[in-house]
């Protein structure tokens, strides 16, 4: 028998957290210990928190992403796992955030600070302003139009180039496609 695990109610609120995909097994056996008005259950244990859900991402005052599993399960309804220590302080003020690239899978996130992967690299950013600059990291990962002005043998390099600046410098877009294009 699970003996309930309740963290404080106020626990969740302002946070940054990436939960994990689990499969349901995962569960199993565990009580429900609350429900949202939109659906999400929630399982809570010494360990972590269990999210069922079919939306993920803004949650009222706090942004909690999910990382799917590969390959992808096939259910709109996915369920999440994350540690009580992955859940960040996130507030509108501070540069808490910075974005990672993938470049092979052609994707782009932010991350918390505190993620124990920074590096201290990646310029920190409000979350305004990481969600400016990863708009304008995706734009240049899905379109192509932007590229016109360039003469480049491979795209992919030319975005590689582009969106590692956004990444690594305070650097405006502009800037960097000014300094790109007056190289050619």
């Amino acid at each position: 028998m699970q003996k309930n695990f309740k963290p404080h109610p106020n626990s969740f609120k302002n946070t940054f957290c990436v939960f994990n995909e689990v499969l349901p097994n995962e569960i199993e056996g565990l009580n429900k210990q609350f429900e949202s008005k939109a659906g999400s259950s929630y399982y809570y244990t010494q360990a972590g928190m269990y999210r069922v859900s079919n939306h993920w991402g803004r949650l009222a005052n706090s942004k909690w992403r999910l990382l799917a599993r590969e390959p992808e399960t096939e259910s709109k309804t996915k369920i999440g796992f994350a540690l009580w220590e992955e859940f960040y302080p996130d507030n509108a003020d501070e540069k808490l955030y910075y974005i990672e690239a993938d470049f092979e899978k052609n994707l782009a996130n932010y991350q918390h600070k505190k993620n124990p992967k920074y590096d201290g690299k990646a310029i920190l950013r409000t979350s305004f302003e990481t969600t400016k600059r990863l708009k304008q990291v995706r734009n240049l990962q899905q379109l192509t139009s932007w590229a016109k002005h360039f003469e480049y043998e491979d795209i992919n390099d030319l975005r590689k180039e582009i969106i590692t600046e956004l990444i690594f410098t305070e650097k405006s877009l502009e800037e960097i496609k000014r300094a790109i294009y007056g190289t050619q």
